[in-house]
């Protein structure tokens, strides 16, 4: 299939509108059988459950073209397993996990054309998104809902290289102890956009949440789960009931393990050991790692031994390998890749 005519090599990372998108409606109790749409609107009553009562969780992975030329997804029945989580927290029905990867599949296929080509840095990322649809204005669930899936191709996330990022800690908290900041609901995300921007107003590219508990142990960043990596080359995760469950960390974790002998602890990290820890990076689908180099606690500064230039050789070394299985260049382990065409 030919290409759209675009210019690759300068995407950012926004929404661009793409040919087919995919929706199924849930009603009665089942799910219709879905289809591939052309319309990138969405109608719904002015009372819809999700305008009133931000019913809605969603998900976020990419399409690649590999170095052989396939074009493939990342791990997809990992983005079903973590949507049914959401969905059953937030009282919505759970979309079937093999229909899940067959509409990520369809929406691919679909919109070929807008998958970037291999070496161009850029990528087709996906949304899978549900929502409450019907008029609720007493506060329970919504009663019908729409499953979605749209696209949009997406360049780098840095442009322009990799840039150390520097961090504060927030004086707000991401989530509350038992309540949702282990799935990806749309309310998480609404709670932390005050915290982000006045972050960024004051010169910071990310706020670091502490546990909402306590105050002592290191959470994530509202997008990206964190980790570290200690002086003798010990990566270390920070473990929670209130930190989303990255698939981007789960699968750097393994590849530590796996593919580079390293030693991996998923335990309460404690902000106090922060400053000893040798490097610090930022898990999440967009970046896959965005290394960090300064945190600062209310101007008091955490400087990363790895600085504030590139990546620490450890982070680098995970990067690069996780990087090479996504687009090919290394063997990825049985049921990672999911080939599309």
């Amino acid at each position: 299939m030919e290409k759209k005519n675009i210019d690759w090599g300068n995407l950012g990372f926004a929404y661009m509108e793409t040919d087919k998108r995919y929706v199924s409606y849930y009603k009665d109790g089942t799910w219709d059988e879905g289809a591939l749409i052309s319309d990138a609107t969405v109608t719904m009553s002015e009372c819809a459950c999700v305008l009133q009562y931000a019913q809605t969780c969603f998900e976020g992975l990419k399409a690649y073209t590999t170095e052989d030329g396939h074009i493939v997804t990342f791990r997809p029945d990992l983005n079903a397993e973590r949507l049914e989580s959401s969905a059953k927290r937030l009282e919505m029905p759970v979309f079937p996990k093999d229909r899940f990867i067959d509409a990520v599949a369809q929406v691919v296929a679909a919109n070929e054309a807008y998958v970037p080509p291999y070496g161009s840095g850029a990528t087709l990322y996906l949304r899978p998104y549900m929502y409450g649809k019907n008029a609720v204005i007493g506060v329970k669930p919504a009663d019908e809902f729409e499953f979605r899936i749209f696209c949009t191709p997406v360049g780098p996330y840095f442009k322009g290289g990799v840039r150390p990022l520097t961090l504060c800690v927030s004086d707000f908290d991401r989530a509350a102890p038992c309540g949702t900041g282990h799935i990806k609901g749309g309310l998480n995300y609404a709670m932390s956009l005050h915290a982000g921007v006045t972050a960024h107003a004051a010169g910071y590219d990310e706020n670091m949440f502490l546990d909402p508990k306590t105050r002592t142990k290191v959470e994530e960043t509202g997008g990206a789960n964190f980790l570290f990596v200690t002086k003798d080359n010990k990566v270390v995760t920070p473990k929670s009931n209130s930190i989303l469950p990255s698939i981007t960390r789960r699968s750097l974790v393994y590849v530590a393990k796996e593919y580079l002998g390293l030693e991996v602890e998923e335990r309460e990290v404690f902000f106090d050991e922060v400053k000893d820890f040798a490097e610090c990076g930022l898990c999440g689908t967009a970046a896959v790692i965005s290394p960090v180099g300064k945190i600062v606690d209310h101007g008091k500064e955490i400087c990363m031994p790895s600085g504030m230039t590139e990546m620490g050789p450890v982070t680098k070394k995970l990067y690069e390998t996780l990087t090479g299985i996504q687009m090919g260049r290394i063997e990825a382990p049985e049921g990672w890749i999911k080939v599309i065409k």
